[in-house]
């Protein structure tokens, strides 16, 4: 089997606000800190990064800052979904035009499309922009559920190179892995049963935990690359409280609540996301501390 085109872990960064803006210096800062703390690979305008209430100016600029401040030392995977395959051709075709490695496309959400239609939706992107994109499974989100078979075809298309799978269920990417072939990229997006899914197979996370604890993270991750899996328990076990507190309210609240709190950027969210509750707050503290955070 050949290198997996990404591996490891890769912040779903946030996107830091000011004064109702998005905080350039802060999120250049927090890029910088990724970078630093090992991650393999960076993931702007994601969920966890709010881009459903971005403007498309703003989601654009925030691609832009993500590649220019990475200067090529580790790859982007810009977020470039919709729930319009027109929309999201022309969010892949910035990213490639303003430098990503790749694109994250989520399933579209609300519509509802067939299997077919989502078929369909990336087989359109596929043949629009010549750039490796990754299909974003969320069901708990979009509430549909691309299926394996589904999968299985797309992995036939040439720019269509893996998926981020955020369902929880490890069955799945052994299934992927049987029906998608070896070159297919299998990416968590599900922090707390990562460790599950690298056992099946998976080759990395695109994860919400790396915001806060990026050398962490790297740590556990390039444990279970190396089949090291006693010291990617470790880490599990070390990290599990801090992946479950970042939930304990509505995303990204409470990561945003930790990076503020240790000095890395403002708590603001955007409406109707608020800023998370005292019940949170306490979980997500307990949580840095037990971690060695704070």
């Amino acid at each position: 089997m050949s290198e997996p085109l990404f591996k490891g872990v890769m912040p779903a960064l946030v996107t830091p606000f000011r004064d109702g803006a998005i905080d350039e210096q802060a999120f250049i800062a927090l890029v910088e800190r990724q970078i630093a703390g090992g991650v393999h690979g960076l993931v702007p305008v994601g969920t966890t990064g709010e881009t459903a209430t971005l403007s498309h100016d703003e989601h654009r600029r925030v691609v832009e800052l993500c590649v220019a401040t990475a200067a090529g030392r580790v790859p982007i995977i810009a977020g470039a979904g919709s729930n319009s395959t027109a929309e999201a051709i022309e969010l892949v075709r910035h990213a490639k035009t303003v430098g990503a490695d790749a694109a994250l496309v989520v399933t579209p959400y609300y519509n509802r499309p067939s299997q077919e239609g989502l078929y369909a939706h990336y087989a359109a992107i596929n043949e629009a922009v010549q750039l490796p994109v990754l299909v974003y499974n969320v069901p708990g989100r979009t509430s549909i559920d691309i299926a394996d078979a589904t999968l299985g075809r797309l992995s036939k298309l040439p720019n269509i190179v893996g998926v981020k799978d955020a369902t929880g269920d490890m069955t799945r990417a052994t299934m992927q892995r049987l029906l998608c072939g070896p070159d297919w990229v299998m990416l968590s997006g599900d922090d707390p049963t990562a460790l599950g899914y690298m056992a099946h197979g998976g080759h990395g996370c695109i994860s919400v935990t790396s915001n806060v604890a990026p050398d962490l993270c790297a740590a556990f991750y390039n444990a279970a690359l190396g089949e090291d899996w006693k010291t990617a328990l470790y880490w599990q076990d070390r990290l599990l409280l801090l992946h479950k507190s970042l939930f304990a309210d509505a995303s990204p609240a409470p990561t945003k609540f930790a990076l503020a709190h240790l000095g890395l950027c403002r708590e603001d969210v955007r409406l109707p996301i608020t800023a998370c509750s005292e019940t949170a707050r306490h979980e997500v503290l307990a949580a840095l501390r037990e971690t060695g955070l704070i």
